[in-house]
């Protein structure tokens, strides 16, 4: 994993978590790797289904870092009016091929699929994204797995940029199963050794909890619920939440107020986002070295 020397900061002084440079020096690292052992085929394979305008945009943009990582990219494309079994039947077929190395179900799925169903077809080995219950079953053990893209790119923020976990406070706000939950492990595991707060829009001191934390790691998916009041002088925030809004795309921290006295900030967008994308590719190498491939 590479490490920033050089951050940029905030207006306000905050050092820039700039993802978007993490994630390029990540994808540049792995096609070296790649091409070092005399570029195998590792294939990470996507199923699209529907017309959704930003799972497009997403799918496209896993595409392009792939190629760029020197990585085979192979996409499935299904329509809005596709059944249950037309998609179970189209990852299963990636299941079965052993030139496939990744799967990625581009969720959310139309309204009328039950995403569960899909996922459950996905072998750890290929889960790249690491959501079935398999995965977060290895999570929770800590046996050898994929750990979901998201919470693992901002561990790989914190590593990059020496941000210290060891003996510090951090609060998770949210409590989903593809952020909040596997942050909090991954946080408190052995070797990064935080104290962590799981937290959530219904807790009623966050503000007073918040402003225990070292660390605050954002991912409610409420637009800017976190301002100066929750963050303590020289605190890391990062910011995991995406909303949607007139003025474009925002996440849950007030990024103008909080750089003012946080020590380290993301930006949204720039921030978590490319490093999803960054594990998803990270995620796929080791899914090829688990089927065999020499890495």
């Amino acid at each position: 994993m590479a490490t920033i020397s050089d951050p940029e900061r905030t207006a306000g002084g905050a050092i820039l978590l700039d993802g978007n440079r993490l994630r390029d020096e990540t994808v540049a690292s792995i096609a070296s790797r790649i091409m070092s052992v005399g570029s195998p085929a590792i294939c990470l394979a996507t199923v699209l289904v529907g017309s959704d305008g930003p799972s497009g945009v997403y799918v496209r943009m896993k595409h392009r870092k792939a190629t760029e990582a020197g990585m085979v990219s192979r996409g499935v494309e299904l329509p809005d009016s596709a059944t249950q079994a037309e998609v179970e039947q189209a990852v299963a077929a990636l299941v079965d091929d052993p030139t496939v190395h990744g799967i990625l179900v581009q969720l959310p799925l139309p309204g009328h699929l039950d995403p569960e169903p899909v996922l459950a077809l996905l072998p750890p080995a290929k889960d790249v994204d690491g959501l079935t219950d398999r995965s977060l079953g290895r999570l929770v053990r800590d046996l050898p797995g994929h750990v979901p893209c998201t919470p693992l790119g901002v561990m790989r923020l914190i590593e990059a940029y020496g941000i210290p976990t060891a003996g510090r406070r951090a609060v998770v706000v949210g409590r989903s199963t593809l952020v909040g939950l596997p942050q909090v492990l991954l946080l408190g595991r052995r070797g990064v050794d935080a104290t962590v707060t799981l937290a959530h829009s219904r807790t009623a001191d966050l503000i007073d909890v918040c402003r225990t934390a070292d660390i605050i790691v954002a991912a409610a998916g409420q637009a800017r619920m976190i301002g100066v009041d929750h963050v303590k002088p020289g605190a890391t925030v990062i910011d995991v939440g995406v909303s949607r809004s007139e003025q474009g795309i925002v996440g849950d921290v007030d990024f103008d107020a909080v750089q003012a006295v946080a020590g380290a900030i993301t930006p949204m967008p720039g921030g978590t986002g490319p490093m999803t994308i960054a594990c998803l590719l990270e995620n796929t190498l080791a899914a090829a070295a688990m089927q065999g491939v020499a890495i």
